[in-house]
């Protein structure tokens, strides 16, 4: 369809669409998010051509993406997080480390000009916590261990990847200059490890004054909503991405927050999300399968992607059990919409070309479904937890 549907009929064929395939997922005993994303799959432009990516979607999947990332940080306390530091740090460097020198190695294999190669590794770094979150919070698993080490983990992961990209994005450019690099790295650092410690704190103290001297209906849920975008956009002014800020205003109000809060999160998020993992499958593109160099080179960017998430955050977190590595490395696999925006950044410098992007979109999409299957069986069998991290 090449005329832009009205709006109310675009909202109600994508809501809709996922809605009832989230349902038959789960009929079939299956995660309801597959559901969601296969249903932007559908009516995409890769099977009806219902409906097209647009600026409007678009919005609506950024704000579904940060309330699910604030819904989960609400229900985590900042303490917990801070105790698996160390081992999130590891899990998250390894985990960066191992993809990028393979998605790099593979399309230099394959006979792609270096910056090309440099790129599809620097999309295959980082990790899309908000699928991982979403299916731990729909299973109830946020306060596992695994689950804690991975959330963290992906956090730091956003920062690391965010260097990478800088990097990157520089040498595409012709010049690499290192105090740039070096600011962005030391303020996204600064912003994620100041909220991560302090911020529970500091709103524990200032949220009261605000929460009593205000007069409307449901005053705390609006300052925590105008704490929401602020701590996003100020996020994306320190160079990390503004889900990143919306997780860390959760986790700053996770103590004062009471059940009201987390309700009407939820409400917004029911709305809101189904967009969000919509627009994953929307960005589709069967394209890629032209020809067999392509799809073969899809196939084996897609392995590498699981397999070096898998094995390089699963070694980082041997200590804690094959069980625990095999949860954290599966909950680190998907690229979901940072993938696809790093493949954007590239088209977009003409570094790499349509089919390789193609390449990286499928990868993206394809892990992002993966993910929710793989997380059900790894999570099924119950782990203890050791008596130190």
């Amino acid at each position: 369809m090449h005329d832009p549907l009205p709006l109310p009929l675009a909202l109600l064929i994508i809501f809709g669409s996922a809605k009832l395939l989230a349902e038959l997922c789960e009929r079939l005993g299956q995660p309801g998010i597959v559901g969601e994303i296969l249903a932007g799959a559908m009516v995409g432009p890769s099977v009806l051509g219902w409906i097209n990516p647009n600026e409007t979607l678009k919005a609506l999947s950024d704000l579904g993406v940060m309330f699910l990332l604030f819904g989960v940080g609400l229900e985590v306390k900042a303490s917990e997080l801070l105790k698996v530091g160390g081992k999130a740090t590891l899990v998250a460097t390894i985990g960066v480390i191992i993809p990028f020198f393979a998605g790099w190695g593979i399309l230099a294999a394959w006979g792609a000009p270096q910056i090309e190669s440099v790129f599809v590794g620097a999309a295959m770094v980082a990790t899309s916590v908000g699928i991982t979150a979403s299916v731990l919070s729909a299973r109830g698993l946020l306060h596992e261990m695994a689950s804690q080490v991975i959330l963290a983990a992906a956090v730091i992961d956003d920062v690391l990847g965010l260097i990478v990209l800088a990097v990157v994005s520089s040498v595409a450019r012709g010049r690499v200059n290192l105090w740039e690099i070096a600011l962005v790295a030391l303020l996204a650092t600064a912003f994620t490890v100041v909220m991560a410690i302090w911020g529970t704190t500091a709103v524990k103290r200032v949220l009261p004054i605000f929460g009593s001297r205000a007069r409307a209906d449901e005053a705390e849920f609006h300052i925590a909503l105008v704490f929401l975008f602020a701590m996003a956009l100020l996020a994306q002014y320190t160079g990390v991405a503004a889900i990143v800020g919306a997780f860390l205003a959760g986790l700053a109000l996770s103590d004062s927050s009471d059940a009201r809060m987390r309700t009407l999160t939820r409400g917004v998020s029911e709305l809101l999300v189904p967009f969000f993992l919509a627009g994953i499958g929307l960005h589709l593109n069967f394209g890629v399968f032209r020809s067999r160099s392509t799809i073969a080179l899809a196939l084996v960017i897609l392995a590498a992607a699981v397999v070096t998430k898998l094995v390089g955050c699963g070694l980082g977190a041997i200590s804690l059990g094959w069980k625990n590595m095999l949860k954290i490395g599966l909950g680190m696999v998907p690229r979901g919409e940072v993938g696809m925006v790093v493949a954007q950044i590239g088209l977009g410098m003409a570094v790499i070309s349509t089919e390789v992007y193609s390449v990286v979109v499928f990868m993206a999409v394809a892990t992002t479904l993966l993910t929710p299957l793989l997380l059900k069986i790894a999570f099924r069998t119950p782990t203890l937890v050791p008596a130190e991290v």
